[in-house]
């Protein structure tokens, strides 16, 4: 029986693996954090390392930048993961760097993908660790610090923001793949004509390994010296979905834009981000939910047919269902980025709940209290109370209605934009009414 003996060891890793950068000058992207003269480059390169967090998209680059620190921290590598991990994993892992300190005299550097997956108990155990200096920390993580990790482990660790990088960044990645002919593809000679790279990069949203993936499965759809097409490129990714989560920051960025939109009066946006978000998968009941809202808090009394329009889109969706239903919040959302602005509902609201919040014990002017029996009468209650029906123009002009001592208190303030105008001119001449009043009394 022939036997046979190899050289080398064939690479099985996946293309995204194997171009994984070794040194700062192949690291493409964060130039914010890793370029010239940049606080965290001048770090790993004097060899300091500190605890960090990084934040950011899947694909940027947080996992490389964490093997990066180690690398030149000359630092032992322990690496878990929050998906897979729970509290054994975490006290071995401890363990090792313990070990390391004490046999090689060198530090670990612990680093935590998805940490914020664990919960308060499981991070809590990194802290005593950190403080003795057992372990680097580094966590990474797509979600908001500020909202899944724990006060205590965030103040030990600076937070780094990763960004999703550019297309011109996952034009010069693909570049690098493409002709590296030790880590990439370069021996294979392949073409990617540049309306092609442009396209890759626009389907890839930011995320380098996505574009490396697909890189990589259309390459074993093509010869030697062979050309990338824009075909291939719809064949391997199908259809592009809009970035959506509905448990992460981009679903809140993206109702938020909704939002601000509406309220910055620009339809096409409004309309453009609610798409965005339909497009996700995102429940349309919620944006009609959001859209009740921005028509009290955004347009108010200026547009008294907002709240009616955003009611009658989510009745519509239940009577309709999704495809009409759908179209009917848009038509509510286009009608409220195009209304007249007004907060001054939300604004006046917010002055009388902080008022009362402080002056709960104020009593009811007697002229105001309820009187539904004699004894309440003979008491005082009501008495004095002016039927505004019974009087002029059913305004009992003079009358006070708050509490003596709140008497001169205002909270809202009409605009003179849309209908509140109306409003607002029948406020002014009341309260000539009230000071005509006060004029005839003391006459």
């Amino acid at each position: 029986m022939s036997s046979f003996s190899f050289d080398f060891a064939p690479d099985f890793r996946p293309l995204a693996a194997r171009m994984r950068p070794e040194a700062i000058e192949q690291y493409i992207g964060q130039s914010h954090l890793l370029g010239e003269g940049q606080p965290l480059r001048q770090a790993l390169e004097a060899g300091r390392a500190h605890s960090m967090m990084f934040w950011g998209p899947p694909g940027t680059g947080k996992t490389t930048l964490a093997e990066l620190v180690a690398r030149y921290a000359n630092a032992h590598v322990e690496r878990i993961s929050a998906v897979t991990s729970g509290v054994k994993e975490i006290r071995s892992a401890i363990e090792h760097a313990k070990n390391v300190a004490q046999s090689r005299g060198q530090r670990t550097l612990l680093f935590v993908d998805e940490v914020h997956r664990f919960n308060k108990s499981q991070q809590d155990a990194f802290l005593p660790f950190i403080e003795d200096g057992t372990v680097i920390f580094i966590g990474a993580t797509t979600e908001n610090p500020s909202f899944e990790i724990n006060n205590a482990l965030l103040s030990r660790a600076r937070v780094y923001v990763i960004k999703p990088l550019e297309p011109q960044e996952i034009e010069l990645i693909v570049q690098q793949a493409l002709e590296d002919e030790e880590r990439g593809l370069g021996k294979r000679k392949l073409v990617m004509p540049a309306e092609v790279s442009l396209k890759l990069a626009q389907t890839c949203d930011g995320d380098a390994r996505k574009a490396l993936n697909l890189i990589e499965l259309m390459s074993d759809m093509l010869k030697d010296g062979d050309a990338f097409t824009e075909e291939m490129i719809v064949q391997v990714a199908g259809q592009q979905l809009a970035g959506f989560d509905k448990n992460g920051d981009q679903y809140y960025d993206l109702i938020s834009a909704v939002h601000k939109s509406i309220r910055g009066s620009a339809p096409d946006a409004a309309l453009y981000w609610y798409c965005r978000m339909l497009e996700g998968g995102c429940d349309p009941l919620y944006v009609a939910r959001r859209l009740l809202a921005i028509a009290s808090e955004d347009i108010g009394n200026a547009d008294p047919m907002a709240m009616t329009v955003a009611v009658n889109a989510w009745e519509c969706f239940h009577r309709v269902g999704p495809s009409e239903g759908e179209r009917a919040i848009a038509q509510a959302v286009l009608y409220l980025a195009s209304a007249p602005k007004s907060n001054a509902v939300y604004t006046a609201f917010a002055r009388a709940r902080q008022l009362a919040r402080e002056t709960g014990n104020e009593p009811v002017p007697k002229h105001l209290c309820n009187a539904p029996t004699k004894l309440m009468q003979e008491i005082g209650n009501g008495e004095g109370y002016r039927y505004a029906h019974d009087e002029p123009n059913a305004y009992a002009s003079g009358e006070k209605y708050m509490p003596q001592s709140l008497v001169e208190q205002q909270f809202y303030y009409p605009t003179e934009r849309g209908f509140e105008k109306r409003i607002k001119d029948k406020l002014t001449q009341l309260r000539q009414l009230d000071e005509l009043s006060m004029v005839k009394r003391y006459e």
